[in-house]
């Protein structure tokens, strides 16, 4: 297991602010109700919807909610989703992936194309950047669940792959058809953690200059901002000299 992150991946979260919270209750919610529906509505049987529902609890969602969306699957309230993955390329060639989740197929993918298009950038095939990922599970702890030592022990002990650990958290990765047994296991020993869900891991980045990154900032805060949108993952990384002046401006 490496100790130490080979990249700097620069991963753009939802629900940075506040205002952004009823947002993110939404997806995570859409998110639910969809994983009851492809299996059984209690988490404890349904790997999907349990991951889902941690997701949930880690964002601070009510448990009202959590209990209203999978109420909707059982109920068959709600419209059917699709899952439907995109891929292309951003500003400077940023290889770029966007899940979503959708009850109209045509309008996404008109939506998405626009926004790369306005940005300079140019949705591609399925596939199309795909390859420059790795589709892994990630399980995230915050520093004080324990030493790294003890994370990085826990971790070999559930059949993870590698650990990053920092002064704030505990990144544990795994292969995606693992993140259900490897989460559960490391629960037993660390109790629920922070994050624990499928992403896209990119092994090679891209470098931007300030100009094209506020461009690449703009297109993710733009796909973010689509309720369809589900997650957006990229290999955009920038200088901490040109960050610095991102975080300033």
């Amino acid at each position: 297991m490496a100790g130490h992150s080979q990249f700097k991946n620069i991963m753009h979260r939802k629900g940075r602010q506040d205002a952004q919270r009823s947002k993110l209750f939404s997806k995570l919610a859409r998110e639910i109700t969809v994983a009851a529906k492809a299996g059984l509505p209690d988490p404890a049987m349904n790997p999907r919807l349990r991951l889902a529902v941690n997701e949930a609890k880690a964002n601070s969602m009510p448990k009202e909610n959590i209990e209203r969306a999978i109420k909707k699957a059982t109920g068959g309230e709600g419209e059917n989703y699709e899952e439907v993955r995109y891929e292309g390329y951003g500003p400077g060639g940023v290889a770029v992936i966007v899940e979503t989740l959708t009850d109209n197929r045509n309008r996404t993918g008109g939506a998405v194309r626009s926004y790369f298009a306005k940005a300079g950038g140019a949705l591609g095939e399925t596939g199309s950047v795909g390859f420059m990922f790795n589709h892994v599970g990630e399980i995230v702890y915050p520093a004080k669940v324990g030493s790294e030592e003890k994370v990085l022990e826990a971790a070999i002990e559930a059949g993870a792959d590698d650990v990053v650990s920092d002064a704030e958290r505990h990144v544990i990765t795994c292969a995606f058809e693992s993140l259900n047994e490897v989460s559960k296991a490391l629960e037993g020993v660390l109790g629920e953690p922070e994050s624990a869900k499928a992403v896209w891991r990119p092994t090679t980045t891209t470098t931007l200059d300030e100009d094209k990154a506020q461009s690449m900032l703009k297109l993710i805060d733009t796909l973010e901002d689509d309720d369809d949108v589900q997650n957006v993952y990229s290999n955009f990384e920038v200088s901490d000299e040109v960050m610095a002046k991102l975080t300033a401006a």
